[in-house]
């Protein structure tokens, strides 16, 4: 096995800091909220591999198919891309699906994660792909693709891949200003793969983020476990019970932990002690849903040209090759 060219990671300043201002902010606010990006510690980056392996949660799988059937147009449409920037891709298994298609063209992959153990994972996957040069940026999606689009070559192209629905954390202001900003980093001829999760059926919405396993769970009430571990909290994880709500006119889920009793919360490092009625509920992640002609009005808005759109029907899932031709 070919060890994978130029491994060197960036790093954020910091992360522990950003943190906990964010933390911090965000149990200040009406509903409490805990960003969903710290959902993902080792532990949380472990148990979201373990959710995409479910029955009840099919994206993962999905996106695979639809990158099997596609990869071979994908990279050729994607106009002779020398550098390619995957934007929080867990495993690397998908990308790994699309540069079996590549036919051994050197390419230069950067991987953009917030988790090391993501990573370091997608290293491995990754690592049997002898002729890319594999870089990881450990960072934020903004800034990890800032990084990896100054690293490439004066007349090269790149392809950024943003998979797994991770648009749907976002909202749509958030979205729109996200793509706007990766539209800004872009040269002409740059494209963007985009995969969103499209609208279906409510009783298949819930059960794949609640699933009867309870593993869903376990990985939301995993980000109280992370805030007592490194920002000194004293959550009780007992006290706390997992929550989905649909909201269709969002057309959103909304993913919450349900206090069970009056408590009052400290969180020193991040310099606060806030209390929590029984019944009330901390926001932990939204995950927006879609429909094909909305990605592309997304995709549209912020400058991109749309070239290929491929909806897996059965699951509902969609995959969109964007250009931007500024």
């Amino acid at each position: 096995m070919q060890e994978p060219r130029g491994s060197a990671a960036t790093v954020d300043p910091d992360p522990t800091l950003e943190m906990a201002r964010e933390v911090a902010e965000g149990l200040a606010r009406q509903p409490k909220q805990i960003p969903a990006k710290y959902l993902y510690d080792p532990l949380g980056s472990q148990l979201f591999e373990a959710i995409c392996k479910l029955p009840w949660y099919n994206i993962t799988r999905a996106e695979r198919n639809l990158l099997a059937a596609h990869a071979p147009a994908i990279l050729p449409a994607a106009g002779g891309c020398d550098t390619v920037v995957e934007l929080g891709g867990g495993s690397g298994d998908k990308l790994s699906v699309l540069l079996s298609a590549a036919d051994g063209r050197a390419l230069d992959v950067h991987l953009v994660d917030i988790s090391a153990a993501a990573l370091a994972q997608s290293e491995r996957t990754l690592a049997t792909h002898g002729s890319v040069a594999l870089h990881s940026h450990l960072a934020d999606y903004e800034a990890g693709l800032r990084g990896a689009l100054r690293l490439r070559r004066p007349d090269g192209r790149a392809l950024v891949l943003f998979l797994g629905s991770n648009i749907g954390n976002l909202s749509p202001g958030e979205a729109d200003g996200f793509l706007l900003e990766l539209r800004g980093a872009c040269r002409p001829g740059d494209r963007l793969l985009l995969g969103a999760d499209l609208v279906k059926p409510e009783s298949e919405l819930l059960l794949a983020y609640d699933d009867p396993l309870g593993l869903t769970a376990v990985f939301n009430k995993n980000v109280l476990a992370r805030l007592n571990r490194e920002l000194d909290a004293d959550f009780d994880l007992y006290e706390y019970d997992h929550r989905v709500v649909w909201n269709a006119d969002a057309s959103r889920i909304e993913v919450y932990l349900e206090s069970r009793s009056d408590q009052l919360v400290c969180v020193r490092g991040a310099g606060c002690c806030i209390r929590i009625d029984e019944y009330e509920r901390i926001w932990t992640e939204s995950s927006y849903k879609y429909e094909p002609a909305g990605i592309v009005e997304m995709g549209e808005r912020a400058g991109f040209a749309t070239r290929e759109q491929w909806v897996e029907p059965e699951a509902r899932f969609a995959l969109t090759l964007f250009e931007s031709e500024r």
